[in-house]
């Protein structure tokens, strides 16, 4: 670029055309740093002096204190009041009872508001890996084997699958979910403690058996695996509770289609935590056909209303307390037969509560004239599986 001229002045003379144009950028480039700090200059002392002479108003810091206190208040009082406001749930949950077909289609939204509050299905495609069985042993009853079927990304669902030694064709298949602390083991080997005969009771029945492993402490893992588990899961977008019944139902997809296994004729039974699970799988899966929940029914309900924050976290899921009660997923059960059993000498959480539920519950199958398909047992025992009522009513429903 041709540099400009100085004028007769002493000033560089402008140039025209295209040439002028160049010449103020010029200009603007070398002049504009000078004109921003000389600015910067001027300005700086000044407002250091207006800021020596400022007034301020000031208040103690603890002025809010008392704010803070009414702001408590008010929270605990919207959340008594959600507490006691069913319309949420009336929204989304409202029974048609002219028949069971329009009764089961009517709760479609609300299971689908249940689905979204813990988070399932669990994000990830389902592995097509082929399921491992292998044989562990044999007794007079049954033959036993370790099975492993890829279920979610480097997940599996684990457990003993017991098929009865005498089989003149397809057999019905039960789903037989263990308590918290529990194992397939524990419930299964050496009597069976409380569990009693929930597994061998049904191939003695001539029924197969999947009795899966959930995550519970054990030699390795910490006592709060469970809790700590459920919090990482709801960071990546599920929980605990979905996984379970996750695993539970894809079991059925792998089992189901083995020859031994009549499809048409599945039951679930599980004590305590598993009693949970046997509500909630079936209230997510139709192939279960016949539910016994054992020791169970109405716990979490009893634990809130003396402390709400004594409830574990994988009962927590959002909404618990105002729109998924024990009575309402039950809902989701019905119209298939439901057997609820408590112990008379187990802790009062673990019964009375239970009973004003039951009464809800029993209403759903009494206005659809299937009053036989439900009961609520309350049983000389303590925190165990009742044999004596659970067998005759799998027997008469499946």
């Amino acid at each position: 670029m041709t540099s400009p001229a100085l004028s007769s002045s002493g000033f560089f003379a402008a140039p025209a055309g295209k040439q002028c144009v160049q010449f103020r950028n010029v200009m603007r480039t070398f002049f504009r740093p000078i004109s921003l700090l000389l600015a910067l200059l001027i300005s700086i002392p000044a407002t250091q002096a207006e800021s020596d002479h400022l007034s301020y108003f000031e208040l103690p810091l603890t002025e809010s204190d008392p704010l803070r206190v009414t702001q408590s208040n008010e929270l605990n009082d919207y959340i008594r009041h959600l507490q006691q406001d069913d319309s949420r749930l009336r929204s989304i949950l409202h029974p048609n009872y002219s028949s069971i077909d329009a009764f089961v289609r009517s709760t479609t939204t609300y299971r689908q508001a249940f689905q979204e509050s813990i988070g399932y299905p669990p994000p990830g495609a389902i592995s097509n890996a082929e399921a491992e069985f292998t044989l562990i042993g044999e007794d007079d009853i049954g033959i036993y084997f370790r099975v492993l079927i890829p279920t979610l990304p480097n997940v599996q669902t684990q457990g003993i699958y017991i098929l009865p030694k005498v089989r003149t064709g397809p057999v019905p298949l039960i789903l037989a979910l263990h308590g918290g602390g529990g194992s397939p083991e524990k419930a299964l080997f050496n009597g069976g403690g409380n569990y009693h005969d929930r597994v061998r009771g049904a191939v003695k029945r001539g029924y197969a058996v999947f009795a899966p492993q959930m995550l519970f402490p054990s030699e390795g893992l910490p006592r709060e695996i469970r809790w700590t588990t459920d919090r990482r899961l709801r960071l990546v977008g599920t929980s605990i509770t979905a996984v379970e019944i996750f695993k539970h139902r894809r079991s059925l997809d792998v089992l189901l289609t083995r020859s031994e296994i009549d499809p048409s004729r599945v039951g679930v039974v599980g004590l305590s935590y598993g009693g949970f699970y046997a509500l909630m799988t079936a209230a997510f899966e139709p192939r279960i056909k016949v539910v016994v929940s054992s020791c169970y029914y109405g716990v979490q309900e009893g634990r809130y209303e003396q402390d709400e924050l004594s409830v574990p976290s994988d009962f927590e899921f959002f909404n618990r307390f105002t729109l998924f009660h024990d009575s309402e997923l039950a809902a989701l059960v019905c119209p298939r037969p439901l057997l609820i059993q408590a112990g008379s000498d187990d802790r009062s959480s673990h019964r009375e509560p239970g009973i004003p539920l039951a009464t809800i519950s029993a209403g759903d199958y009494d206005r659809l004239g299937l009053s036989d398909r439900f009961e609520h047992l309350i049983f000389d025992g303590g925190h165990e599986f009742h044999d004596a009522s659970a067998w005759p009513f799998i027997q008469k429903h499946l």
